[in-house]
Protein backbone atom coordinates (compact mmCIF):
# COMPACT_ATOMS: atom_id res chain seq x y z
CA UNK A 1 0.00 0.00 0.00
CA UNK A 2 3.29 2.31 0.47
CA UNK A 3 4.00 2.34 -3.64
CA UNK A 4 0.27 2.98 -4.50
CA UNK A 5 0.24 6.39 -2.59
CA UNK A 6 3.81 7.37 -3.75
CA UNK A 7 2.68 8.99 -7.39
CA UNK A 8 -0.08 11.16 -5.73
CA UNK A 9 2.15 12.41 -3.35
CA UNK A 10 4.36 13.23 -5.96
CA UNK A 11 1.76 15.15 -8.02
CA UNK A 12 0.24 16.83 -4.62
CA UNK A 13 4.09 18.29 -4.51
CA UNK A 14 4.34 19.09 -8.42
CA UNK A 15 1.17 20.46 -8.41
CA UNK A 16 1.27 23.02 -4.95
CA UNK A 17 4.64 24.05 -6.55
CA UNK A 18 3.61 24.47 -10.12
CA UNK A 19 0.58 26.99 -7.95
CA UNK A 20 2.99 28.92 -6.07
CA UNK A 21 4.90 29.78 -9.40
CA UNK A 22 2.16 30.89 -11.23
CA UNK A 23 0.60 32.98 -8.46
CA UNK A 24 3.28 34.79 -7.40
CA UNK A 25 4.96 35.24 -11.13
CA UNK A 26 5.06 39.07 -12.45
CA UNK A 27 4.66 38.55 -16.13
CA UNK A 28 1.09 40.92 -15.82
CA UNK A 29 3.00 44.07 -14.86
CA UNK A 30 1.08 46.91 -13.87
CA UNK A 31 -0.18 49.08 -16.59
CA UNK A 32 2.00 51.64 -16.76
CA UNK A 33 -0.92 55.08 -17.29
CA UNK A 34 0.31 58.33 -18.62
CA UNK A 35 -0.66 61.43 -16.57
CA UNK A 36 -2.14 64.11 -19.00
CA UNK A 37 -0.67 67.79 -18.28
CA UNK A 38 -3.91 70.53 -17.87
CA UNK A 39 -3.13 73.01 -20.42
CA UNK A 40 -5.08 76.10 -19.46
CA UNK A 41 -3.65 78.90 -22.03
CA UNK A 42 -3.00 78.39 -25.68
CA UNK A 43 -0.89 81.42 -27.27
CA UNK A 44 -0.74 82.26 -31.26
CA UNK A 45 1.75 84.92 -32.78
CA UNK A 46 1.63 85.82 -36.05
CA UNK A 47 4.58 87.05 -37.25
CA UNK A 48 3.68 89.43 -40.90
CA UNK A 49 6.41 88.59 -43.38
CA UNK A 50 8.24 91.96 -44.33
CA UNK A 51 5.73 93.93 -41.89
CA UNK A 52 6.44 95.06 -38.10
CA UNK A 53 3.06 94.21 -36.72
CA UNK A 54 2.59 91.11 -35.19
CA UNK A 55 -0.96 89.99 -33.72
CA UNK A 56 -0.82 87.63 -30.50
CA UNK A 57 -4.26 85.57 -29.69
CA UNK A 58 -5.02 83.78 -26.10
CA UNK A 59 -7.11 81.27 -25.53
CA UNK A 60 -7.51 80.76 -21.86
CA UNK A 61 -9.52 78.34 -19.65
CA UNK A 62 -7.91 78.44 -15.97
CA UNK A 63 -10.25 75.85 -14.53
CA UNK A 64 -9.95 73.55 -17.52
CA UNK A 65 -13.13 71.96 -19.31
CA UNK A 66 -16.35 72.17 -17.60
CA UNK A 67 -16.76 75.24 -15.03
CA UNK A 68 -16.03 78.52 -16.23
CA UNK A 69 -15.94 79.23 -19.93
CA UNK A 70 -12.96 79.47 -21.88
CA UNK A 71 -11.91 83.41 -22.67
CA UNK A 72 -10.21 84.23 -26.40
CA UNK A 73 -9.55 87.20 -28.08
CA UNK A 74 -10.26 87.87 -32.09
CA UNK A 75 -6.98 88.04 -34.12
CA UNK A 76 -7.42 90.86 -36.17
CA UNK A 77 -5.00 90.21 -39.77
CA UNK A 78 -4.42 91.92 -42.73
CA UNK A 79 -5.60 90.43 -46.10
CA UNK A 80 -2.93 88.86 -48.70
CA UNK A 81 -0.10 88.76 -46.18
CA UNK A 82 1.98 85.55 -44.95
CA UNK A 83 2.16 85.32 -41.22
CA UNK A 84 4.04 82.64 -39.25
CA UNK A 85 2.69 81.68 -36.20
CA UNK A 86 4.42 79.75 -33.29
CA UNK A 87 2.14 77.90 -30.96
CA UNK A 88 2.84 77.87 -26.77
CA UNK A 89 0.98 76.12 -24.39
CA UNK A 90 1.38 76.66 -20.80
CA UNK A 91 -0.64 75.45 -17.33
CA UNK A 92 -2.03 78.57 -15.54
CA UNK A 93 -3.31 76.48 -12.67
CA UNK A 94 0.47 76.40 -11.13
CA UNK A 95 2.47 78.57 -9.28
CA UNK A 96 4.74 79.85 -11.26
CA UNK A 97 3.10 79.10 -14.83
CA UNK A 98 4.35 75.67 -16.39
CA UNK A 99 5.08 75.71 -20.06
CA UNK A 100 4.44 72.39 -21.61
CA UNK A 101 5.34 74.01 -25.34
CA UNK A 102 8.91 71.71 -25.27
CA UNK A 103 7.49 68.65 -23.45
CA UNK A 104 5.01 68.41 -26.54
CA UNK A 105 7.11 69.01 -29.17
CA UNK A 106 9.44 66.64 -27.29
CA UNK A 107 6.89 64.16 -27.64
CA UNK A 108 5.69 64.91 -31.12
CA UNK A 109 5.31 61.64 -32.46
CA UNK A 110 2.62 61.47 -29.99
CA UNK A 111 1.16 64.63 -30.35
CA UNK A 112 -0.50 67.00 -33.61
CA UNK A 113 -1.94 70.55 -33.74
CA UNK A 114 -4.64 70.35 -36.17
CA UNK A 115 -6.16 74.06 -37.58
CA UNK A 116 -9.41 74.60 -38.65
CA UNK A 117 -11.54 76.93 -40.61
CA UNK A 118 -14.80 77.64 -39.53
CA UNK A 119 -17.79 80.07 -40.76
CA UNK A 120 -16.17 80.81 -44.27
CA UNK A 121 -12.50 82.04 -42.93
CA UNK A 122 -10.52 82.11 -46.54
CA UNK A 123 -7.08 81.38 -45.08
CA UNK A 124 -4.32 78.76 -45.92
CA UNK A 125 -2.19 77.00 -43.40
CA UNK A 126 0.31 74.80 -43.78
CA UNK A 127 2.49 73.32 -40.71
CA UNK A 128 6.05 74.14 -41.07
CA UNK A 129 7.13 72.01 -38.28
CA UNK A 130 7.69 67.84 -38.07
CA UNK A 131 8.19 65.43 -35.19
CA UNK A 132 11.05 62.61 -35.55
CA UNK A 133 9.47 60.53 -37.57
CA UNK A 134 9.07 63.40 -40.70
CA UNK A 135 5.39 64.06 -39.88
CA UNK A 136 3.57 67.30 -39.13
CA UNK A 137 3.67 68.75 -35.58
CA UNK A 138 2.00 72.05 -36.07
CA UNK A 139 3.52 73.95 -33.16
CA UNK A 140 4.62 76.17 -36.19
CA UNK A 141 2.70 77.16 -39.25
CA UNK A 142 2.39 79.49 -42.35
CA UNK A 143 -0.62 81.38 -42.57
CA UNK A 144 -1.66 83.04 -45.83
CA UNK A 145 -4.85 85.66 -45.80
CA UNK A 146 -6.25 86.23 -48.77
CA UNK A 147 -9.00 89.13 -49.19
CA UNK A 148 -10.87 90.06 -46.59
CA UNK A 149 -13.20 87.84 -44.65
CA UNK A 150 -14.81 86.71 -41.36
CA UNK A 151 -14.75 83.10 -39.23
CA UNK A 152 -13.62 81.07 -36.76
CA UNK A 153 -9.96 79.69 -36.72
CA UNK A 154 -10.05 76.10 -34.10
CA UNK A 155 -7.05 74.94 -33.26
CA UNK A 156 -6.98 71.49 -31.40
CA UNK A 157 -3.97 69.26 -29.97
CA UNK A 158 -4.48 65.91 -30.36
CA UNK A 159 -2.41 63.17 -28.07
CA UNK A 160 -2.17 60.27 -30.23
CA UNK A 161 0.30 57.90 -28.70
CA UNK A 162 0.54 54.89 -31.17
CA UNK A 163 -2.09 56.49 -33.80
CA UNK A 164 -0.19 58.98 -35.10
CA UNK A 165 1.00 58.24 -38.73
CA UNK A 166 1.42 59.89 -42.60
CA UNK A 167 -2.50 59.66 -42.68
CA UNK A 168 -3.59 61.13 -38.85
CA UNK A 169 -6.40 63.17 -38.54
CA UNK A 170 -8.30 65.10 -36.14
CA UNK A 171 -10.86 62.42 -35.32
CA UNK A 172 -7.54 60.08 -33.61
CA UNK A 173 -6.74 60.34 -30.21
CA UNK A 174 -7.28 62.21 -27.12
CA UNK A 175 -7.44 66.16 -27.40
CA UNK A 176 -5.70 68.12 -24.94
CA UNK A 177 -6.75 71.40 -25.38
CA UNK A 178 -9.23 72.70 -28.31
CA UNK A 179 -9.02 76.36 -28.69
CA UNK A 180 -11.36 78.93 -31.00
CA UNK A 181 -10.46 82.18 -32.23
CA UNK A 182 -13.09 85.63 -34.17
CA UNK A 183 -10.74 86.19 -36.92
CA UNK A 184 -11.36 89.28 -39.11
CA UNK A 185 -9.12 89.55 -42.58
CA UNK A 186 -9.07 93.46 -43.75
Amino acid sequence: MKRLFRPYLALLVMGSLLFTATSCSDDDPEPITEEQELITTLKITLVPEGKSQSVEGTYSDPDGEGGNDATANTLNLEANTVYNATIKLLDESKTPTVDLTGEVEEEGDEHELFYELLENLNLGITKTDIDKNNRPLGLKARIQTNGSSTGKLRITLKHQPGLKGNTSDITKGETDVQATFDVVVQ
